[in-house]
Formats: C-alpha cells, sequence, structure tokens
C-alpha cells in the first residue's frame, strides 16, 4: 500500500549554502536529500550601487535554484543560521507559485545530511 505525502520541504539554509529535503516522489516512505543550492557571493567592486544589485540578483537567483527542487510545495520548514530564511520566506510569499505556501521557520547549526533528514523527520511529521 502506497502512502501519499504532502508536499512537505525542509531546507537549511545560510548565506551561501542551502540544502534541500524532501519526498523523492509522492509515494516515498521516507525524506530524502533532494539538492544543494550555492550562492557565491558578490564579487569585490569598487561601486557600493553596484556590488549591492549584484548581491540582490546573486541572492534572487539562489532562491531560485533553492525553489526547482520545491514544485507545489504545499508546506515548507526553513532552518539555518543567520537571516537569510526570514528573507527566503518573503521572496516565497511574493512568488505566485508559492503565495499558498505554509512557511515555518527556525534557527539551528550546520548539520550533516543524514542529522538534516532526521532534524526534519521530526519537524515535518
Amino acid at each position: 500500500m502506497s502512502v501519499k505525502h504532502k508536499k512537505q520541504f525542509g531546507i537549511w539554509m545560510d548565506n551561501h549554502h542551502a540544502t534541500i529535503i524532501g519526498y523523492a516522489d509522492p509515494t516515498a516512505e521516507k525524506l530524502s536529500v533532494l539538492g544543494h543550492a550555492k550562492n557565491p557571493g558578490a564579487d569585490g567592486n569598487s561601486n557600493e550601487n553596484a556590488a549591492n544589485n549584484q548581491a540582490k540578483t546573486l541572492q534572487t537567483q539562489f532562491f531560485k535554484e533553492i525553489t526547482s527542487h520545491m514544485q507545489n510545495a504545499e508546506e515548507v520548514h526553513v532552518s539555518g543560521t543567520g537571516i537569510v530564511q526570514e528573507q527566503f520566506i518573503h521572496y516565497l510569499a511574493d512568488t505566485p507559485q508559492f503565495k499558498n505556501t505554509a512557511a515555518k521557520e527556525c534557527t539551528s547549526n550546520k548539520m550533516s545530511d543524514e542529522k538534516l533528514l532526521e532534524f526534519f523527520t521530526e519537524k515535518l511529521n
């Protein structure tokens, strides 16, 4: 008998790296690592305005890379360090595809993929 899960995802992120956790398909029994996303950060730039624009562009690309792993998400639990989780949740709310997605956040330190799977198994069930 197959079990159908809600489209739930867990994301651990900081400013430069994200790990996306979810069910590989609707009948999967366990959560798995769906992917990793990286944000290299802005280059050194002598013009503050150009550096700010580049940082915003890179962050948007980073968020798009993360959401590419989360098709039709119903619930997202975002964890990590810094304020980037809050920025990502605002990005989801401003994106039509994700505007009805329930998003929660918490703060946690970086973990191995195995520990992250355990962490999100508790949070999403």
